[in-house]
């Protein structure tokens, strides 16, 4: 009687475990037959990984300026370097950048903290997945981790820059006023922006390397065709070049939501905030379906 109870005991619990476990359940049918199935996956895997992106998130963090003497300065020191240079160039009429809403320093200074972030969030989701290929070829879990520990990270680096940026303001006196507290969803709509081409990239970044040094030329060309250094021109060749850039309006807008200025690219910047979120849902759609596949390669 003894042994008998046991094992009834026994099967009860293995039943409340059972039904505890996600049932996951393989088809050879496309997943785009069912979005709705689909998309409900995709943000249910997003809520169940969130513990694993924060221990991700933590282990990036460790390790990003792990074996240096300065450690976190270096978030501050690059910017830092990188505006006296364009300001010693300006000053000596090396360069002409034209006339600015509030001094220079503070001008050059928030569009590098801009684009860095922007630049950032760009690259460092396809660098975080490039070192994760010999844990997605070992363990089986929610990909999205990886994305969210990475854009975590970004957004933490951008926080400390962020420190030096309203120092600076306070130097130079210029004027906080309320449109700043907009700024927030400026510098969100940029971090998105780069996310979204990242995932974009992400299956070819991870089958060819070229793909990621193509980067990092690409983001060199592109940080001077955007007005990060100067103001946005009104006239000639470059003024429709910084028209068709993308990345314009979203870093005027918030650069001017920053500073005080006069709105002069909101039109632009709604229209590319919402092409980020419909291509970002598309991006990370082709993500979903291609991991598997391309991890399943990686590992063969």
């Amino acid at each position: 009687m003894r042994h008998d109870s046991q094992l009834t005991l026994d099967t009860d619990s293995d039943r409340e475990i059972g039904e505890e476990l996600p049932e996951t359940v393989y088809s050879p049918e496309s997943q785009l037959l069912n979005p709705r199935r689909l998309l409900g996956r995709m943000f249910g895997d997003l809520k169940a990984c969130r513990f694993l992106a924060w221990r991700l998130f933590v282990r990036n963090m460790a390790a990003q300026h792990r074996q240096t003497v300065l450690g976190y300065l270096w978030l501050l020191l690059i910017p830092v370097v990188q505006t006296l240079v364009w300001v010693f160039l300006n000053s000596q009429k090396i360069i002409n950048v034209g006339v600015t809403d509030i001094p220079y320093p503070a001008f050059v200074l928030t569009g590098t903290l801009l684009w860095q972030g922007f630049a950032e969030a760009l690259q460092s989701p396809i660098q975080r997945v490039q070192e994760s290929k010999a844990m997605l070829t070992k363990i089986h879990f929610p990909h999205e981790a990886i994305l969210l520990a990475a854009m975590g990270q970004v957004m933490v680096n951008f926080g400390i820059r962020l420190v030096l940026m309203f120092a600076v303001y306070l130097w130079f006196g210029v004027p906080l006023t309320t449109s700043i507290l907009l700024a927030p969803l400026g510098i969100l709509a940029m971090m998105a922006f780069g996310m979204m081409i990242s995932l974009l990239l992400m299956p070819l970044a991870m089958l060819y390397g070229d793909v990621q040094r193509m980067l990092v030329v690409a983001v060199s060309i592109w940080f001077f065709v955007t007005p990060v250094i100067y103001p946005a021109p009104d006239g000639g060749l470059a003024a429709l070049v910084t028209k068709l850039n993308p990345v314009t309006p979203l870093l005027v807008t918030t650069r001017q939501w920053l500073t005080g200025g006069d709105l002069t690219h909101l039109g632009g910047f709604i229209f590319v905030v919402v092409a980020t979120l419909i291509l970002s849902i598309f991006g990370w759609i082709v993500y979903r379906l291609a991991m598997p596949h391309l991890v399943e390669r990686i590992g063969s």
